[in-house]
Order: structure tokens, then C-alpha cells, then sequence
């Protein structure tokens, strides 16, 4: 269905979670695409990993990155600057029929 679509990743938030335990790689069954999730601990948006994680899977043929909502629409700016115009950045909404119950459930 999209045959130009070899890597693509997702990053997401969940609590104590880091890329380095927490990164999956998943393959078609006829390995010709690999979706890789990486999640991360709130705390990532003040220590440089995410903007790291995303530099270097650009760097190993990531070609789309798509981030949880959770991060907001400042970090699709802050990881397509890093990244550069040449690879898509997009983000996960939630409509507003559902954003009561989301910081509900994501409230610190």
C-alpha cells in the first residue's frame, strides 16, 4: 500500500519508560518495513534524549516520525528543526469530546 515506506517510528510517553529499555522494532512479515516505538519518561522533555533518539534514527534510514499527543505541538516544531525538512513530523490529537478524560488520566 506504500511501497516508498521502509522505516518509520513512533515516540511516545509513559512513566519510568527510556529508549533504552523501552524501544520495539516491528516487521512486516516480508521484513521490507520496520515500525520502531520508543518511549520515553516525561522527564525526556527536559533532558535532550528525545531530540538525540530522533537524530539518530534519522541517521540509521528512520524516514516519518509520528509523536504521542502527549507531547504537544511545541515538540513537532523542536524535532523538525533537529531533524530537517526532508523527514516528516507529525503528532497523535485527540479530539475535545476526549481531552477531559486524557489529563485526567495524564495529570502529574
Amino acid at each position: 500500500m506504500f511501497p516508498n515506506l521502509k522505516k518509520w517510528a513512533f515516540f511516545y510517553f509513559s512513566p519510568d519508560f527510556s529508549p533504552e529499555k523501552n524501544t520495539v522494532i516491528h516487521r512486516n512479515e516480508s521484513n521490507s518495513c520496520e515500525f520502531i516505538t520508543v518511549g520515553f519518561s516525561p522527564s525526556a522533555k527536559t533532558d535532550g534524549s528525545i531530540i538525540q533518539v530522533a537524530k539518530q534514527l534519522i541517521s540509521e534510514g528512520v524516514q516519518v516520525i509520528e509523536i504521542c499527543g502527549g507531547f504537544g505541538p511545541t515538540w513537532v516544531t523542536k524535532i523538525s528543526e533537529a531533524v530537517g525538512p526532508d523527514v516528516p513530523v507529525g503528532t497523535v490529537m485527540y479530539g475535545p469530546e476526549h481531552r477531559a478524560a486524557l489529563l485526567h488520566i495524564m495529570k502529574p
